[in-house]
C-alpha cells in the first residue's frame, strides 16, 4: 500500500505550532515595545509643551567696551534688529538695556549700551536677548501701586498705573508663557497717555504668582481664571469698560476671556501682540522645525488631553485644544480686536492671526509688521506700534480722555 502523497497539514507538522507561537509572541513584544517607545517619545514631546523652564541663553556676549559703552554679541536674527531691547545676563548685572546697532558683521553685532557698565562689572558669556526693555515699574516714572488679586490658588500680585484724574476705562495687561508682568510694561505709556488705567497682572505658575498642582502651564486653559479675577478687581475699583492687552500666550488668555469671561459685559476691546490664536498650529509648527514626525506630534497633542497620561506628559490638567482654538470659536467673539503681528515671527507665525481676521472682518483689525520678531514689534518700530494702538482706541471711543486721540 502506497503512502499518501497529500501534504501534512501545518497544524500536524512537528514544531510548527511552537514556531508560530514564538512568532506571535515576538511580534506582540515588538508591538508593545514600539508602542511603549512611541508613548515615551510622545510623552517627552508633550512634557516640553507644558513644562515651564528657566530662561534659555540664545546669544553670546563677545565683548564689552566700557569706555565707549558698547556691547558686542553673537549675530542672530534677533540681535541684529533695529530698536531698543534688553539682555538677560548673569554676573554682577542680571539685566541690561541695549540701544541701536552700531556695527554688524558676519558673526557679531555691536550695539550701544543703555545701562552703565563699569570696569568692576563681570558678565558671563551666555545671555538671552529680550524685547522686555523695561524691567521695573519705577522705570516708567509714572505713579503706580502694588495690589493683590484673590484667586482660587492664593493672591496674585498686580501693578496698577492709575490714569490722571481717574478713569472708568481700564486696560488689563497679560504677559506670555514663561515670563512675568514686567514684559507688559512697554504698553503702559500709550494707555496712560489715552487716559486709561493700566493693570499688569500675574497668573498661576509665573515667577510672581502661586503655583498650581504640578506647576505646569495649561497654555491659557486655566490661567485665564486668575486674569478673570483681576478683571473682577478692576470692576470693583470702578472700571466700567475693560480693554484686554495680551502678549503671545497672553493673547490666547485674552481671547479665552473675550469668549467666556464672567465679566464679558465689560470687555470693550482686545489688543493682541504676536498672539497665539490656535495652539495646535503653533505646536505643530515647532515640531516641524525640530523634525519631529507628524504622527508623533499628533500623539503628543492627544496625550495632553488625557487625564490618565498626566504622569507621562507632566500636565497638571488636560489641555482642551478645541476650547483653545479661537478660530473654531470665532462666532463667540463680540468685542473689537486689534492684532499686531509680524510676518517675520517664526515663533508664533501670523497665519492664524490672518485667518481670524478673515473669519471676523467685522471685528478684527490686523496690523502686520515686516521684519520685527516675536513680541518685539514695540522695540522694532515704537512709533508705529504706539500710533496704531492710540488711533484704534480713539476711533472706538476707548479712551478716558476725550482729547487723547487728537
Amino acid at each position: 500500500m502506497k503512502a499518501s502523497r497529500r501534504a501534512v497539514p501545518d497544524a500536524a507538522r512537528p514544531g510548527t505550532v511552537p514556531t508560530m507561537r514564538s512568532a506571535v509572541v515576538a511580534l506582540t513584544t515588538a508591538l508593545v515595545s514600539t508602542t511603549g517607545l512611541l508613548a515615551l517619545l510622545a510623552g517627552r514631546v508633550a512634557r516640553r509643551v507644558v513644562t515651564l523652564s528657566a530662561r534659555v541663553p540664545d546669544t553670546t556676549l563677545v565683548d564689552v567696551d566700557v569706555a565707549a559703552q558698547t556691547i558686542t554679541l553673537s549675530r542672530s536674527a534677533d540681535t541684529v534688529l533695529p530698536g531698543r531691547y534688553g539682555l538677560f545676563t548673569t554676573g554682577t548685572q542680571s539685566y541690561i538695556k541695549l540701544g541701536t546697532v552700531l556695527a554688524a558683521g558676519t558673526d557679531t553685532v555691536t550695539r550701544k549700551l543703555l545701562t552703565q557698565i563699569d570696569e568692576s562689572d563681570r558678565l558671563d558669556a551666555a545671555a538671552a536677548f529680550s524685547g522686555w526693555y523695561f524691567s521695573d515699574p519705577a522705570e516708567l516714572h509714572l505713579p503706580f501701586e502694588e495690589v493683590s488679586v484673590s484667586t482660587s490658588l492664593g493672591s496674585c500680585p498686580a501693578w496698577v498705573f492709575p490714569a490722571e484724574g481717574g478713569s472708568d476705562v481700564w486696560a488689563v495687561h497679560i504677559h506670555g508663557r514663561g515670563t512675568t508682568r514686567a514684559e507688559t510694561l512697554r504698553a503702559v505709556p500709550v494707555f496712560h497717555a489715552a487716559g486709561i488705567t493700566s493693570m499688569l497682572t500675574s497668573y498661576r505658575n509665573d515667577a510672581d504668582a502661586p503655583r498650581s498642582r504640578g506647576g505646569s502651564s495649561a497654555l491659557g486653559a486655566t490661567e485665564w481664571r486668575d486674569v478673570d479675577r483681576a478683571i473682577g478687581y478692576a470692576r470693583r475699583a470702578g472700571a466700567r469698560r475693560i480693554i484686554l492687552m495680551g502678549w503671545s500666550m497672553g493673547g490666547a488668555i485674552a481671547l479665552q476671556l473675550a469668549a467666556g469671561s464672567a465679566h464679558r459685559d465689560l470687555i470693550a476691546g482686545v489688543i493682541l501682540d504676536s498672539p497665539v490664536v490656535d495652539w495646535r498650529r503653533v505646536l505643530t509648527h515647532h515640531a516641524d522645525l525640530t523634525r519631529i514626525p507628524r504622527p508623533l506630534t499628533h500623539l503628543a497633542l492627544e496625550a495632553l488631553t488625557r487625564p490618565w497620561a498626566s504622569s507621562l506628559t507632566g500636565a497638571g490638567d488636560p489641555i482642551p485644544w478645541d476650547r483653545l482654538d479661537v478660530l473654531a470659536r470665532a462666532d463667540e467673539l463680540v468685542a473689537p480686536i486689534l492684532i499686531l503681528h509680524s510676518a517675520a515671527d517664526d515663533f508664533v507665525p501670523p497665519a492664524a492671526s490672518r485667518a481670524l481676521r478673515d473669519r471676523r472682518p467685522d471685528l478684527v483689525t490686523l496690523d502686520e509688521f515686516e521684519g520685527a520678531r516675536h513680541t518685539k514689534l514695540w522695540n522694532y518700530d515704537e512709533e508705529r506700534w504706539t500710533s496704531g494702538i492710540r488711533d484704534w482706541l480713539s476711533a472706538r471711543g476707548l479712551t478716558g480722555d476725550a482729547d487723547a486721540g487728537n
